[in-house]
């Protein structure tokens, strides 16, 4: 009897957990058995701990994940860390192919003079402790009245309108104690969201603008002198319906009158960031005016400004992160790979030339950077395991030296390492919807690796005790 082809996958975020549904349901007449590593210890990575919690919407995709790894068919092994308890040869030791999957989490850098101020923070790191990421602190600084976003896409109207929000609005959500408490006392009065473009350009979605204006006891401040239209901008408009949808909520924008409201949150176009102000502490943000170009590019005017800011957001999109053992392009971000295949880090154009780390491969936001919705990681998966499918047809890959699938639970046995398990899952599950049922919520997160790893285990105490395990 042949046994299964072994596939293991770094990362259970959108992109791994695609990856390893899509070969589940992949044409094929052999036998696969699909293991999942994440690092924390509940899986779904930016679903979970990158959008903002006022979106269920969005985190609704979190259900489908859920069922397709409620059939069975792929194990879970949370808490585990590449790099610290497990290695690639012994990844590559006990699976056929090894997929790595593990996203972009941190915030890609900005090169101005006053970053490192005090009060100058990333956008993931605001993010991070909004959605009670658990290797965060549990507080945040929220003393500055006037507060600037860098940045036009949908992280920069996250953390604007999670700034903007009253904190009583926010408490339906599945935010917990912390983070309420948190945003209550924030003495936030006027956020200030800056783009270095014009309002064509600005990289929101429709629907995330228009909820921008539906946020109770905030004014939306928009300026006319910025709402500049050029033959690019123009031609952008009729041939994109995203691009004319936002464009013309952006102009709906500029026919209402504030009403007198706690907050203001203002939206500044053609204003390139050029300097954080201050000396101990960000106490301005210095913009240069920019002007169209006639394609939809900007060029500076030589006119600056200068803001009274006392925090700075920075906005500008997520960056890959170096793994141990493998090669790393570091001026893309991404694992180098040819369609997924990963390649030697010498041959940076990553051509189907290019020499092949043969068995291991990429998806998603490590494989082609921080650009696309969620839905485009199911375009990498496809691409990646159809790669991983033909080399395994054309004999290419080698057979694992322990092909068992206990043969990664002895090796996790023998170093200790404490994994959880997707019943594990359930029961972390289970229980944040507990605390949520108390106050009349869908859920309320727990904040802490302890705490979640207490829940995971639950199990175990209840069964030392005679007691039957709550959860799944």
């Amino acid at each position: 009897m042949t046994r299964p082809f072994r596939v293991a996958i770094v990362g259970a975020g959108p992109a791994g957990i695609y990856a390893a549904d899509l070969l589940t349901k992949a044409e094929r007449d052999f036998e696969i058995s699909i293991d999942l590593f994440e690092r924390l210890p509940t899986p779904f990575g930016l679903v979970r701990y990158g959008v903002a919690p006022d979106h269920p919407r969005i985190k609704g995709i979190i259900n489908a994940l859920i069922k397709v790894l409620d059939r069975g068919d792929i194990r879970l092994f949370s808490n585990v860390e590449y790099g610290v308890d497990i290695n690639l040869e012994e990844l590559t030791d006990r699976y056929d192919a090894v997929i790595f999957s593990t996203g972009c989490f941190i915030d890609a850098s900005l090169s101005l003079p006053g970053v490192d101020l005090p009060g100058s923070y990333g956008a993931a790191d605001f993010v991070n402790w909004y959605d009670s990421h658990p290797d965060v602190g549990q507080t945040w600084p929220l003393d500055a009245e006037q507060v600037a976003v860098i940045g036009n896409g949908n992280v920069a109207l996250d953390v604007a309108r999670v700034l903007a929000k009253q904190a009583d609005d926010m408490h339906t959500t599945e935010i917990p104690d912390h983070v309420y408490e948190g945003l209550k006392d924030s003495k936030v009065t006027d956020v200030h969201v800056f783009g270095r473009r014009g309002p064509a350009q600005a990289k929101f979605t429709p629907l995330e603008l228009r909820e921008l204006g539906h946020v109770k006891d905030v004014d939306i401040i928009v300026y006319p002198e910025d709402y500049e239209f050029d033959d690019g901008s123009l031609e952008a408009i009729e041939s994109n319906n995203q691009t004319k949808q936002v464009a013309k909520t952006l102009t709906d924008f500029t026919m209402r009158e504030p009403v007198g409201a706690k907050r203001r949150l203002h939206l500044h176009f053609l204003h390139s960031p050029v300097a954080i102000l201050g000396e101990e502490k960000v106490t301005g943000l210095r913009t240069e005016r920019m002007e169209l170009d006639g394609s939809g590019g900007v060029v500076g005017t030589g006119t600056f400004h200068d803001w009274d800011i006392g925090a700075v957001y920075r906005a500008i999109g997520y960056a890959g992160t170096a793994l141990p053992q493998l090669p790393f392009d570091s001026g893309r971000g991404v694992i180098p790979n040819h369609e997924g295949r990963v390649v030697d880090a010498d041959d940076q154009k990553a051509s189907a030339e290019a020499d092949v780390v043969q068995g291991v491969y990429a998806t998603g936001w490590i494989k082609r950077g921080p650009v696309g919705l969620i839905g485009h990681t199911k375009g990498d998966a496809l691409e990646t395991i159809g790669h991983i499918l033909d080399d395994r047809a054309a004999g290419v890959l080698t057979d694992p030296v322990y092909p068992d699938d206990s043969a990664i639970v002895e090796l996790f046995e023998s170093k200790g390492v404490d994994y959880v398990d997707w019943e594990g899952y359930h029961r972390v599950e289970t229980a944040e919807k507990a605390l949520g049922e108390a106050e009349g919520r869908e859920r309320v997160k727990i904040a802490t690796r302890e705490g979640m790893l207490a829940e995971a285990r639950s199990h175990l105490q209840a069964e030392a005790v005679g007691q039957p395990a709550s959860g799944h």
